[in-house]
């Protein structure tokens, strides 16, 4: 990793398990110190902090709801306090309600579009000043294959999923000339709590196994440490479809 990556501050949502941890551990390693966003599982990011800090590290957790706005504006305030202006924000909270075209409610969608598109936006305002300051800003948000092609969890999903792409290209072509960039990771079947009671998805897969978080993780510091990409999606789907 760049050197210029040492020092700096990342907020991550969703990051007390799965993709989001991964992507905390990837971050801290490099140098970065990390805010762990969560809603509910504040033992197991509290857990995950204490874990970057024994291997050298520096990390927080920062509980809020980032579907409400007051809420991520009290949470942004605390991580600047605890740790300094964020540099590098992560959009990987989501939820995933599975349901048919016959099943799916008004609830669900609206939950689905607030919980994780919506989130995104809140947050990708709420640090935008002060990456405009430094004129330095890395937003990399957590899209899904479901984006693109047909998925396994809904229509609502995936219309969340593809409004989350649409909101990465149009951040990226405003703020390009601030020294900011905006992309976009897009994995399919990955192996974690949403996959777990779902082995059969593996046959789908012409790579034979599912991906891992890690793996995802890696594509994310990819872009966190290159200043000339933005407005890119890049996908992660063990070569069930290609860009």
């Amino acid at each position: 990793m760049s050197e210029t990556l040492k020092g700096r501050v990342a907020l991550v949502t969703g990051g007390s398990r799965g993709i989001g941890a991964a992507v905390c551990r990837a971050l801290a390693g490099a140098g970065v110190a990390v805010a762990i966003n969560c809603r509910e599982r504040i033992d197991q990011a509290e857990k995950l902090a204490g874990e970057i800090g024994r291997q050298g590290g520096r990390a927080i957790v920062a509980a809020a709801d980032v579907s409400q706005q007051g809420a991520v504006t009290g949470m942004v305030e605390r991580v600047t306090a605890g740790l300094g202006p964020i540099d590098i924000l992560v959009n990987n909270a989501g939820i995933a309600i599975t349901r048919g075209v016959d099943d799916l409610t008004d609830e669900d969608f609206d939950r689905t579009i607030l919980v994780n598109l919506k989130s995104a936006f809140l947050c990708t305002q709420a640090v935008l000043p002060s990456m405009r300051t430094k004129k330095w800003g890395r937003i990399v948000n957590i899209s899904s294959g479901a984006a693109r092609g047909a998925g396994s969890i809904g229509p609502h999903y995936n219309a969340s999923k593809a409004g989350m792409e649409g909101l990465t290209r149009g951040y990226a072509a405003r703020l390009v000339k601030e020294g900011i960039t905006v992309n976009a990771v897009a994995p399919s079947l990955i192996e974690t709590d949403m996959m777990s009671n779902q082995p059969q998805l593996v046959s789908r897969i012409p790579l034979g196994r599912f991906g891992t978080a890690d793996e995802v993780a890696k594509a994310v510091m990819l872009l966190v440490d290159n200043a000339y990409m933005t407005g890119q999606t890049i996908a992660l789907s063990g070569g069930m479809a290609f860009n």
